[in-house]
C-alpha cells in the first residue's frame, strides 16, 4: 500500500462537509464521489476501507435509497471490507 496515495483524509473531508452537514444520509452522486475517490489509484487502501466503513456505519440504511444501499453492499464486498 502506497499511503500518499491514499484518498483517507478526502473522504472524511467530504463526508463530513456535505454528507453529514446536509442531511446525514449519502446520496447517489455523494456516493459516486466517495468511491471515485477511494479508486482514484485503483485500490481501496486500508485507510480508505477504516474512513468509508466509518462513513457507512453512522448512516441508517432504512434512511437511503434502495440503489445506494445496494451499491454500498456491493461496494464493501468487491473490496472487502
Amino acid at each position: 500500500m502506497d499511503e500518499k496515495n491514499s484518498k483517507a483524509r478526502e473522504i472524511a473531508g467530504f463526508s463530513f462537509l456535505v454528507v453529514f452537514a446536509n442531511d446525514y444520509t449519502i446520496d447517489e452522486h455523494e456516493l459516486k464521489f466517495m468511491e471515485r475517490l477511494a479508486l482514484e489509484d485503483n485500490v481501496v487502501d486500508e485507510e480508505e476501507k477504516r474512513v468509508l466503513r466509518d462513513i457507512f456505519g453512522r448512516v441508517k440504511d432504512e434512511d437511503l435509497e434502495k440503489n445506494v444501499l445496494e451499491e454500498i453492499k456491493a461496494f464493501r464486498k468487491k473490496y472487502n471490507f
